[in-house]
């Protein structure tokens, strides 16, 4: 299957034409504005990066400046960076102090102090492109699947590098694959979920056969990417083929759907305490496991950072829905703002996504300050949200029924479902 194929996320694509025109429209400028709209019109994903590539290979260097760190403008970002392994990292203020290159400047800084560019003889310039294509693809229209969130994930995901029940046994390929696996896991996320995709016949749900449509649309445009910036062109052929596999691995391991594999799985290891991270098949899985905890580590965080994040989550599923009501779809799961609050969501996404699959990592790390850190964030936030729950809705939580995801009566196993389907809240 070609890389290169020209994939116009964001259109969804009806039976009916004159209903795809009408959605695609709507996609394009409802909630984008003028700026999201000129972005949208130069959006042809493919083309623009294969006419990159071809100007780059003509010798023609694009005129964009490089948003690396400069001594005078900015020193607070460069502050901000030698704390960069510290929880409370705020990345909404590195964004803003980065003129909004908060992923470039960061893996820059990462694959430095990791030594990676100088461990896999990168080229400094090479990265730079690199990352700010990665950068670039994801649609900065979206509240949350946006560059800013994998931005997030990967600082997430750099501290669970540094957990010394992990980092002892990573090798630099283990630390390059995962940087890049956080930074790439939702690039061009067209900000509506997989079952929308399916249930309006969208291209890529096609193509991928309905399983695991975005991460595998994901994986795909970052070996995109790798491949036409030629940042690997360098390795052995053998060597590029197993980065860009494991890189696949590890973003298709964050579809939500496949979260009670994965716990499973790591459950039983820990019961039977057979994890071997001697074993490059075993540090692969521990990767995946903390790339999912990274992905929706957001609970975890402080509750100024938390409160933003799942404002923002909400705000992209209402959308969604508001698309769907529109088109006289049916309204997915916690995608209609008249029914599903913000804080019954959350509790819900904490109480069945999150909190099962961080205590399994605290058992995995042997409670470090880390765990226990974010572990004791989850439950205040969790209290936060419950106190700010619409009357009727608290004294169901609190009799221990479980949050109102408007399928009352149905049971945690329904309320579980409705939180998947969510898409990491």
């Amino acid at each position: 299957m070609s890389c290169l194929m020209v994939e116009r996320c964001g259109e969804i694509l009806f039976e009916n034409p004159d209903q795809n025109a009408k959605c695609v429209c709507m996609l394009d400028t409802t909630y984008s504005g003028e700026i999201g709209t000129k972005k949208k019109v130069k959006r042809l994903l493919s083309f623009q990066r294969y006419f990159h590539a071809s100007r780059l290979l003509r010798g023609i260097i694009p005129q964009a400046p490089l948003h690396l760190l400069d001594e005078d403008y900015l020193g607070q970002a460069r502050h901000m960076l030698s704390k960069v392994g510290m929880w409370d990292f705020d990345i909404f203020l590195f964004d803003r102090l980065t003129n909004g290159n908060s992923l470039v400047t960061l893996l820059c800084h990462l694959f430095n102090t990791h030594g990676l560019i100088h461990h896999f003889k990168l080229d400094m310039v090479t990265l730079h492109r690199f990352l700010v294509m990665v950068q670039e693809d994801y649609h900065s229209q979206n509240p949350y699947h946006n560059a800013v969130h994998a931005a997030d994930v990967t600082q997430a995901m750099h501290c669970y590098l540094k957990e010394p029940k992990l980092a002892s046994f990573l090798t630099p390929l283990d630390i390059m694959l995962g940087l890049l696996a956080a930074a790439a896991h939702d690039v061009d996320h067209p900000g509506v979920n997989q079952p929308f995709l399916i249930k309006t016949n969208h291209h890529l749900a096609n193509l991928y056969q309905n399983m695991s449509v975005l991460e595998n649309h994901h994986w795909r445009s970052t070996i995109g990417m790798l491949r036409e910036s030629r940042l690997l062109a360098h390795l052995p052929k053998e060597m590029t083929q197993d980065i860009e596999q494991q890189l696949g691995s590890l973003i298709l391991a964050t579809d939500i759907n496949r979260q009670n594999e994965f716990l499973t799985r790591l459950k039983a290891h820990l019961h039977n305490k057979d994890l071997r991270l001697e074993d490059a098949q075993d540090r692969h899985f521990m990767l995946q496991i903390a790339l999912k905890c990274a992905d929706i580590c957001n609970p975890c965080r402080i509750w100024e950072m938390s409160k933003q994040w799942s404002e923002r989550v909400c705000e992209e599923f209402y959308r969604q829905g508001e698309l769907e009501q529109k088109f006289e779809l049916e309204i997915s799961p916690l995608c209609n703002q008249q029914k599903d609050s913000i804080p019954s969501i959350q509790i819900g996404f904490m109480s069945y996504i999150v909190e099962p699959l961080f205590r399994e990592w605290a058992h995995f790390t042997g409670n470090s300050a880390l765990s226990e850190n974010m572990l004791g964030h989850l439950a205040h936030n969790k209290d936060q949200w419950k106190s700010l729950l619409p009357r009727q809705h608290r004294s169901r939580d609190s009799s221990g029924s479980g949050p109102d995801h408007d399928h009352a009566g149905q049971g945690t196993e329904s309320e579980e479902r409705t939180a998947r389907e969510g898409d990491s809240p």
